[in-house]
């Protein structure tokens, strides 16, 4: 009796111990993403309000709000006929353009990360905004129109397509993606695509020229309603793939053998995200020009405060990249006013050394994760 009893009464707190700290710390870190989710979800309403209402034209945020619900019968009161105008020609298609392209490059980052398993992968690092660049630029310079007001994001989408894969191929040794080859490579295909463009500019007359120059220090100055619609179903589609392959993902992360044996078609599954990948930078380029290291900050810091799962990172990647790139914006339009910065000189300035930060840590750690 003494005997077996001993053993009931000392595991009664060994499960208590056990029991407490433990789920503690489970909900905690569950909890994380709830929390950074309606951070940014909370932070991105700001930023859009206050995008709304601050310019040359400025207008107080409670007639931001009004005329917003005025357009969509909830009361409120339209502005006069000059705020109307600025409000929804304006600065509107230009919050909705930074939402679209900041969730695109960083849901594009964060698929990278994952599809390479390499936290230094990025659109803009490794050349894919270069090439998808060239063939938007080809299309200006050589007035192909063969779709219509698609034809650009074709154009971009195909030389994004031709990148990932020359990048892919490029990059892979022995079964794994080696990060100085696909640094180097990213080196080597931006180089090779600044040449192209610079001979395009060679090439066009000075309407295409500015058109051109707008594509490589990137912008949302020129957001119109039809630009947001051309390249609107691009991004849905590609936002809509990715998180189905969360999962994957992090089998992935295991290693490409581990994958194989718990049931993963590893090369499929590349495939189809590399397209994806090239879907969304090609949806961003397109209507932003080159804007860089979006897609890799923002991965990489949800990675840090949340953990590596991809079940949080794809989707809050696209959540974090919007509200990013809309407070970029907002800066790049007022920190200097009248006058405006290019926005991605903007991304490159405060991105650059957290890239060079991340590639010490990285090297370091000989290329592997947070």
């Amino acid at each position: 009796m003494t005997a077996t009893a001993t053993p009931a009464t000392d595991s009664a707190p060994v499960r208590q111990d056990a029991k407490s700290p433990a789920s503690k710390g489970s909900k905690g870190r569950r909890s994380v993403p709830y929390l950074l989710t309606v951070g940014m979800l909370a932070g991105l309403v700001l930023v859009c309000l206050v995008s709304a209402g601050i310019g040359a034209y400025k207008i107080p945020l409670g007639d931001v709000i009004g005329s917003a619900q005025h357009r969509i019968g909830l009361g409120g009161a339209a502005l006069d006929r000059v705020g109307e105008s600025v409000l929804w020609n304006v600065r509107f298609p230009r919050i909705v353009l930074a939402l679209i392209v900041g969730a695109s490059l960083g849901c594009a980052g964060a698929l990278m990360q994952g599809v390479f398993g390499n936290p230094l992968a990025e659109p803009a690092v490794i050349g894919i905004s270069s090439g998808a660049a060239v063939g938007g630029v080809a299309s200006i310079t050589f007035g192909l129109s063969f779709f219509g007001n698609w034809t650009l994001p074709v154009c971009a989408f195909v030389g994004g397509l031709i990148t990932v894969f020359l990048v892919y191929a490029m990059s892979r040794s022995g079964g794994r993606t080696e990060v100085i080859t696909l640094i180097l490579t990213g080196v080597a295909v931006t180089a090779f695509g600044g040449a192209l463009i610079g001979l395009f500019i060679f090439f066009a007359d000075n309407a295409e020229v500015t058109q051109i120059t707008f594509w490589q220090l990137g912008s949302l100055a020129q957001a119109t309603w039809p630009k947001v619609l051309a390249v609107l179903p691009w991004a849905l589609v590609g936002l809509a793939i990715a998180p189905f392959y969360s999962r994957k993902l992090d089998l992935l992360s295991l290693g490409e053998r581990p994958a194989r044996h718990l049931g993963v078609d590893v090369e499929r599954m590349r495939v189809v995200l590399m397209f994806v990948t090239a879907l969304l930078t090609a949806a961003a380029v397109a209507v932003s020009g080159i804007i860089g290291f979006v897609g890799l900050v923002v991965p990489h810091l949800l990675r840090m405060l949340a953990g590596p799962g991809h079940r949080f990172l794809v989707p809050g990647s696209a959540l974090g990249g919007a509200l990013v790139l809309a407070g970029a914006d907002l800066t790049a339009r007022t920190v200097a006013a009248p006058a405006e910065l290019p926005l991605g000189v903007l991304t490159a300035l405060i991105g650059s050394p957290f890239f060079f930060w991340l590639l010490r840590r990285t090297r370091r750690k000989q290329g592997g994760w947070a």
